[in-house]
Formats: C-alpha cells, structure tokens, sequence
C-alpha cells in the first residue's frame, strides 16, 4: 500500500511515492478524544491529506511529513465497516456534507472514536476541490449500545461474502433498511442517535 507525502525543493509541493513499511495490528488501547477537542484535516478529491491538525496527529500518532499526501484511509481501522465509508463517498460526491461515527487507528495500533463531520470544499467557481473534516468526541452510550453492535453487524455481513463489492453492497443494504425501519434517512438517524 502505497502514499504520497510532500517535497518542498522549489518551494511548491512536489509529491514523492512511498511505501507504507509494515501492516498495523489493534492493539485494542483506546485513546480518547477530549471533549473540547477537534480533529481537523482536509483532503483533495481522491482522499489524499493535505492539512492535518496538531490534534489528529498526536491522536493518530503521526508526523505532519507522514500524513501530508497519505491517503486519509492510513487511519483506517479494520473494524470500520465499508459501507460507512460507501456512503461517505457517494454522499460528499453529491456535493452534500455527511456525519459519521468512525473508529480510527493509530500508527501504534491503538484506537480512538470521533464523530466525524464532512463537507466538500469549493473553488471560487463553485467547483469541489477536496473535502473538510471536522472529528468530535463521540456519544459514548451511543458508540456503546448502537454503534458498535450495528457496526459488527454490518462486519459480519461484509464476511459473508466472498466478493468485496457484494459485501459492501450487502451491508449497505441492511444500512439502508434500518434507516427505513426508523423511518429516516441516515443523516436523520445519526443524528437522532
């Protein structure tokens, strides 16, 4: 898995591939975000890092040079369904701004819960040219009693299938259908949570 991170030689950034060097395991210590703390990064229309703040790279363990040009998934943690992610995605390609409760993992295999805010970020022409986001401390009764079973549910569906794209398309569903069970979009329901 490769990323990208900055050379400034002549002054404007200039990207150079490397190699992520090793895989990262949970080692399932949890950080915790303060509660009058924000995690604040922006990416450019593929999800690559261009801004980070000092609040996620000390939460996520690392240097300003490691994270600028990596792609934002170098904090995925592999109990993050896929299908959060989808519609991540699909809604910031609309042009709209999405909640998210993610679980991400540090450099050092320790985790840590936000609620994520993400909006596009526009060109003066009205153009996307990236997305902001903003990551608060969680609900912790909602992470606890909703989130992480919803979460392992939507895991397990993933599992079941031996494609990756049917998995997703699986649990997106189920997503789909408890939204339609509370009678509500997503966006409703995570906020209503």
């Amino acid at each position: 898995m490769g990323y990208m991170s900055f050379s400034v030689a002549s002054g404007a950034p200039k990207p150079v591939r490397r190699k992520l060097l090793r895989e990262i395991t949970p080692t399932g210590v949890e950080r915790v975000v303060g509660e009058d703390e924000i995690i604040v990064s922006k990416t450019d229309l593929k999800g690559s890092i261009t801004y980070c703040n000092d609040v996620f790279m000390r939460l996520a363990g690392y240097r300003e040079g490691e994270l600028l040009g990596a792609p934002h998934s170098i904090v995925r943690h592999p109990a993050m369904p896929r299908c959060v992610f989808k519609l991540l995605w699909d809604t910031l390609e609309q042009g709209e701004e999405i909640f998210a409760y993610v679980v991400n993992l540090g450099k050092d295999g320790a985790h840590y819960w936000v609620l994520a805010h993400v909006t596009p970020s526009y060109d003066a022409a009205g153009k996307i040219v990236g997305y902001h986001s903003n990551r608060r401390a969680p609900n912790r009764r909602v992470l606890d009693e909703v989130i992480t079973p919803l979460y392992r549910t939507l895991l397990e569906e993933e599992a079941r299938h031996k494609n990756r794209k049917e998995g997703i398309a699986a649990s997106t569903e189920m997503l789909f259908a408890l939204c339609r069970d509370k009678g509500m979009p997503y966006e409703q329901l995570v906020h209503a949570l």
